[in-house]
């Protein structure tokens, strides 16, 4: 495990040992090339928690993603999904076994319709995608109403709420977020964010990577403060924002 300041207890870092992790990295290296960016990076997602990433640019935050996503490879360590080593796996894999992945950008077909690119995201089903889609309507309003635009007619923040409801479709319950706020207005940011949420309703795990650290901090149950490419911090949301060292060095005093 890294060498982190958990800003609570032990258990923080360790977690429930009467709850499986749904999703864990152990020790895990990984990088781009024969460039290293994360170095022995340990974390875990409980189910139905939010975990929030934060940290400067550069800190390896959505790398960690990618390694989950079967992106990168892990170099050294291990990345398990309830318990199953996934480290390697393709992409289209990991999305069978139950992880979705919404990336910063191009994360939506433009010159598709919201409904074409709803059933882009449910290629791999074998069953059942009529009734997921429908439900997606009733759950995402706007998007009903928009069933037939295309999607690089809508805004940046329902391109969004796009993006999130396209990874949906397989119903997995784990999903990666990779700056859901990056270039939206404050208020645009604080509906998805409110998005974010109505999604982890859905009894969805969410692990998200979020510039704006003190609201994504504000919506998740813990946190891990990540400087190259190693956990500094970890713990409770509440707790990574009371934290006088946190603040200064990553919230913006």
């Amino acid at each position: 495990m890294s060498t982190n300041e958990s800003t609570t207890d032990d258990a923080t870092t360790t977690g429930d040992p009467a709850t499986e992790h749904v999703l864990e990295l152990d020790s895990v290296d990984s990088g781009y090339g024969d460039v290293q960016v994360l170095d022995d990076c340990s974390m875990y997602l409980d189910p139905g928690e939010i975990v929030c990433l934060i940290g400067p640019n550069g800190a390896g935050k959505s790398t960690v993603l990618k390694t989950v996503f079967g992106m990168l490879d892990p170099w050294e360590g291990t990345v398990t999904y309830h318990g199953d080593n996934i480290g390697g796996m393709a992409p289209e894999d990991i999305v069978r076994e139950g992880i979705g992945y919404v990336p910063q950008t191009d994360n939506v077909f433009g010159s598709l319709s919201i409904d074409e690119n709803l059933r882009m995201g449910g290629v791999a089903r074998r069953s059942g995608l009529e009734d997921v889609i429908n439900d997606l309507y009733e759950r995402f309003p706007l998007l009903d109403e928009k069933r037939t635009a295309k999607a690089r007619t809508l805004s940046g923040g329902q391109r969004q709420v796009l993006a999130f409801a396209r990874a949906l479709v397989m119903e997995p319950d784990v999903l990666l977020i990779d700056e859901p706020s990056a270039g939206l207005a404050p208020n645009t940011a604080q509906e998805v964010f409110e998005h974010v949420e109505a999604v982890n309703e859905m009894d969805t795990a969410i692990l998200m990577v979020e510039q704006n650290a003190k609201q994504g901090l504000g919506i998740s149950d813990r946190g891990y403060v990540l400087d190259q490419g190693t956990v500094r911090f970890d713990g409770d949301a509440d707790s990574l924002l009371d934290n006088d060292e946190v603040s200064q060095l990553y919230l913006g005093g």
